[in-house]
């Protein structure tokens, strides 16, 4: 077997992640080996492979949900926004440099088809399967003809298609049928038919018009997925805490103390691996929430500074909104700040940035005694440490260089007093150090909160990833999407008219 599948969607967060991660896990659970894969990638989150390349979240998420090690190979092409028009452009895991949008769309995409294609053909060479994702819709015609991450690698390499479409938003028989009918006859004939996602209530209501849909486009429906609650997994973008909801429906176990933890986390512009803070909201009793005014951060018992794409900027805005003013009081009082990457610079004292933001020399907020230089060459890392007794795990992604002027150390970081700092992200993902660092946050909040002692994030988002390969296994047409991996797109399918514009 060597076959595939590109899960493309209706529209940006239709359920593309989710589906393609499901359908992985419901392979490899058959005794497929399969790997993930996306030709190109829009996010903020990323993850460093063991090998140091960059690539995003959602492709190290859908690769253990196929239980293989994640790869450049999964994601060649990874595009990190600096503001809204220019991005970062990361390829093969390394970072080439910066492009405005229409500099990257008016030339520099279409270039790098052959390098996508190259990556999907050696998974395939290694895979039985591979299960891509798409990006956006396919049907963004202004876009189709430097595409490489929807119907073009489609066409390059002979995939057939599903298309996810969100049913909670509405409109998602209008969705299929116009994104088929945008395609052209050539594209049209690899869509072999449609996923709907987060369904709610009773499956017979939709089957007429499923039925319907049969009849206006000729192709089958493989599965009407119902709405899951507290479903979290890795994403793209986007302002949520992936594992809170699914741990408070699913462990309702009340807190082990007799208080909660409060965390708020700055919301500060182009923030970068907000999945950060997952391993906090993953512990029952802590409330994690996501604050842009001074006063949200009043009652917290620990205020996380998280990373971003853009230092200086999240320096602004901290102070033109009146949280710096705040986090320096909380410093002075003795109350938890946490600073993560971006977040861990602009708590140091001084910020000399030719690279970023080309803003120069820039004052910090003067709560770390930290300087911090950008290179040019971006530090891409897979660090080990101990802190507070424990192992931690965790992985670098920057351009500021730290001189730590003073302090206790602290993975690579430094802490004075109740104000901790550190490049290190996914630290809180260490179950004995994530325990140890929350007494200590309790005990300097006065709070008589207890860690859970059994509390396994692995554990949590394994749960998480199982539920998805259930989503599949149960709701979806299992032996005509397999057929489909194995045989690709059916022949005979029928045109759409209009079809895409000359």
């Amino acid at each position: 077997m060597s076959g595939g599948l590109l899960v493309a969607g209706t529209t940006s967060d239709a359920g593309k992640s989710v589906v393609t991660a499901g359908i992985c896990r419901w392979l490899v659970r058959q005794g497929v080996k399969v790997a993930p894969f996306k030709g190109q990638n829009m996010s903020l989150n990323s993850f460093v492979t063991r090998e140091g390349a960059e690539i995003g979240r959602a492709q190290a998420m859908q690769a253990q949900a196929a239980r293989v090690e994640p790869s450049a190979l999964m994601n060649p092409v990874l595009l990190k926004p600096g503001s809204d028009r220019s991005s970062q452009v990361v390829l093969m895991g390394r970072p080439v440099g910066e492009l405005s949008a229409s500099g990257y769309h008016g030339g520099r995409q279409e270039a790098l088809l052959g390098t996508v294609v190259d990556c999907l053909e050696r998974l395939r060479g290694t895979y039985d399967a591979v299960i891509c994702e798409g990006a956006g819709s396919p049907a963004e015609i202004n876009l189709r003809r430097t595409d490489i991450v929807n119907m073009g690698i489609a066409r390059a390499a002979r995939l057939p298609v599903v298309v996810v479409g969100d049913i909670d938003r509405g409109g998602v028989f209008a969705s299929f049928f116009g994104t088929t009918a945008l395609l052209s006859p050539e594209d049209q004939a690899l869509v072999a038919g449609y996923i709907v996602n987060k369904f709610r209530g009773d499956v017979s209501l939709l089957e007429p018009g499923i039925e319907m849909l049969r009849g206006l486009t000729g192709r089958h429906t493989y599965g009407i997925l119902p709405f899951a609650h507290g479903l979290g997994i890795d994403e793209e973008d986007g302002l949520r805490v992936s594992l809170r909801g699914a741990v408070r429906e699913s462990v309702v176990a009340p807190p082990v103390g007799e208080d909660v933890l409060r965390v708020a986390v700055c919301a500060v512009p182009l923030m970068s691996n907000f999945t950060d803070v997952d391993a906090l909201a993953a512990e029952p009793g802590v409330i994690v929430r996501f604050v842009d005014r001074p006063e949200e951060l009043a009652d917290a018992d620990l205020v996380v500074v998280p990373g971003t794409r853009g230092t200086v900027r999240a320096l602004e805005w901290l102070r033109e909104r009146g949280l710096a003013r705040e986090l320096a009081r909380r410093a002075a009082e003795g109350r938890p700040v946490l600073g993560i990457c971006g977040g861990f610079q602009v708590l140091g004292e001084h910020i000399e940035d030719e690279v970023e933001s080309r803003a120069g020399s820039v004052a910090g907020l003067g709560l770390l005694p930290v300087r911090v230089r950008f290179a040019a060459e971006k530090t891409l890392a897979r660090p080990t440490g101990e802190a507070l007794g424990e192992p931690v795990e965790g992985y670098e992604i920057h351009h500021g260089v730290a001189q730590v002027l003073g302090g206790e150390a602290f993975l690579d970081g430094c802490r004075v007093g109740a104000v901790w700092g550190t490049h290190w992200h996914g630290s809180l993902e260490s179950d004995g150090f994530r325990r140890r660092f929350l007494e200590r946050v309790a005990s300097a909040a006065g709070r008589r909160f207890v860690p859970a002692p059994d509390t396994s994030f692995g554990a949590l988002r394994e749960e998480q990833l199982d539920r998805l390969g259930d989503l599949i296994e149960e709701h979806a047409d299992t032996d005509a999407l397999m057929r489909l991996i194995e045989q690709g797109a059916p022949a005979g399918l029928p045109f759409i008219a209009p079809g895409a514009p000359a």
